[in-house]
């Protein structure tokens, strides 16, 4: 696989380039990201802020989190898709929520963890071999 990956939002006003391979990649199954991907889950590559570089104009959203830190988002005030998130205490590390378009190899976003399955939907199932938790490791 060569870098950078490239990818956007649905309009293509925001886009972004990634250097580098993500550090993980979760599928997060609590009520606000069932909400925010309006799925059973949502999935979210970890990266290094400096291994990820966007383009275009992108608003900002913040909400509490369970844990008291600020759960950051951006998103693309055109189309409104979510980007990513971050905690504003630690904006070293971005959690990307759009994939990359066109791979031919999508691997590199398949879940290698499970987060907050406490409030997972009753009818997946959490593949075999792979990592969850109730909630926030």
């Amino acid at each position: 696989m060569s870098f950078p990956l490239k990818g956007a939002c649905q309009c293509g006003q925001v886009h972004f380039e990634i250097l580098q391979m993500p550090k993980m990649v979760i599928a997060c199954h609590c009520k606000e990201c069932q909400k925010l991907a309006t799925a059973p889950f949502s999935v979210t590559a970890v990266m290094a802020e400096d291994d990820i570089r966007f383009f275009g104009e992108l608003k900002e959203w913040q909400r509490s989190a369970d844990s008291g830190n600020i759960s950051a988002a951006k998103f693309c005030g055109t189309c409104g898709n979510r980007v990513y998130h971050f905690n504003p205490a630690d904006p070293s590390t971005i959690k990307l929520k759009l994939k990359p378009i066109e791979l031919e190899d999508d691997t590199i976003f398949e879940p290698t963890a499970h987060v907050w399955t406490d409030e997972k939907v009753s009818w997946f199932t959490i593949p075999e071999g792979v990592k969850s938790f109730a909630r926030q490791p």
